[in-house]
């Protein structure tokens, strides 16, 4: 599906919307001016001024209202760390991972393929750093991105993470395990096209990482990458990193309607409060659905359980 962007003034947003009058959809997007469908084309409208055009005919639509950033160049970056001159600009697999030091909430690790073709139209929508982004525009960014690029999302459930960690695997080999599954069945949707690399958002060394998916029935070896802050290397990590909290604040929403009251992020001394107050409301034996047991924070809230039952 083709994708191109246009920034325009809200003058001409207006007018475009005056003429896409019979063509517009009721449910729009969170910061969206308007959504249309044509034949060939699907319209968004931001109140950033940006403009989308998806579809086979968003060439000739957007060709309506003026030249498309999408085509815009992208100039060279110089090569970080191990990674090859240029990278950035190159068509790869980005992975990353959410969740990981949340006490409750499962981890969400996502793998997506950007092409070197929509990487202008990624920075267009704002795709960046998940850390540097709230989760309203998060949320706003994954909603449109989920239908452009291809991606894979792995949840491990608070369920089954207790339990592999309580049978001896460490947070790092089950990340490292979600990391490939993902990784591969992207490789899968896009076969037989092939990433020209493979970028993974380090958090163990390259051999340990091996290692701990050697016994897997497939690994993902060619052309692949490792960086610390990758989010900041290549917009395939960044657009991950986005959906793998998009993911994840959903799933809370979730623990939230479950447990009958807003969840909090982290692991902080809020999450203890949170924790203490859904022991008391449904039972220490909710608590594996809810939370990772390792964490110190459940001895500190039946600490304070067992304090405001006395």
């Amino acid at each position: 599906m083709g994708n191109v962007v246009l920034n325009l003034s809200m003058s001409e947003i207006n007018k475009m919307k005056s003429y896409y009058e019979g063509k517009l959809l009721e449910k729009t997007p969170p910061g969206s001016v308007f959504a249309a469908k044509t034949s060939g084309s699907m319209i968004t409208a931001y109140k950033s001024g940006k403009v989308l055009f998806q579809g086979s005919g968003c060439e000739a639509e957007a060709s309506r209202w003026g030249e498309t950033a999408a085509k815009a160049p992208v100039k060279a970056s110089a090569p970080k760390g191990n990674l090859p001159q240029g990278f950035s600009n190159w068509s790869v697999i980005g992975s990353d991972e959410v969740g990981t030091g949340d006490f409750f909430g499962p981890i969400t690790v996502v793998a997506a393929y950007v092409k070197k073709e929509d990487i202008p139209l990624l920075k267009e929508l704002g795709v960046r750093d998940s850390k540097d982004l709230n989760d309203e525009k998060i949320i706003a960014i994954a909603k449109v991105i989920k239908d452009i690029i291809p991606f894979s999302l792995m949840t491990l459930k608070n369920e089954k993470y207790n339990q592999l960690q309580k049978s001896g695997m460490s947070q790092g080999k089950m990340k490292a395990i979600l990391h490939n599954q993902a990784i591969l069945k992207v490789l899968e949707k896009i076969s037989p096209v092939k990433p020209e690399a493979i970028l993974i958002d380090q958090f163990v060394q390259e051999n340990t990482y091996f290692q701990h998916v050697k016994n897997q029935k497939e690994v993902a070896r060619e052309n692949v990458y490792f960086s610390t802050k990758a989010e900041g290397i290549h917009l395939a990590v960044a657009a991950a990193s986005i959906l793998a909290r998009y993911a994840f604040v959903q799933y809370f929403d979730k623990l939230s309607d479950s447990a009958g009251f807003k969840i909090p992020k982290g692991a902080g001394s809020q999450v203890d409060e949170a924790a203490a107050k859904l022991i008391l409301k449904k039972g220490r034996e909710v608590l594996p659905q809810f939370v990772k047991l390792h964490f110190a924070n459940t001895e500190k809230a039946m600490t304070l359980v067992n304090k405001k039952k006395r």
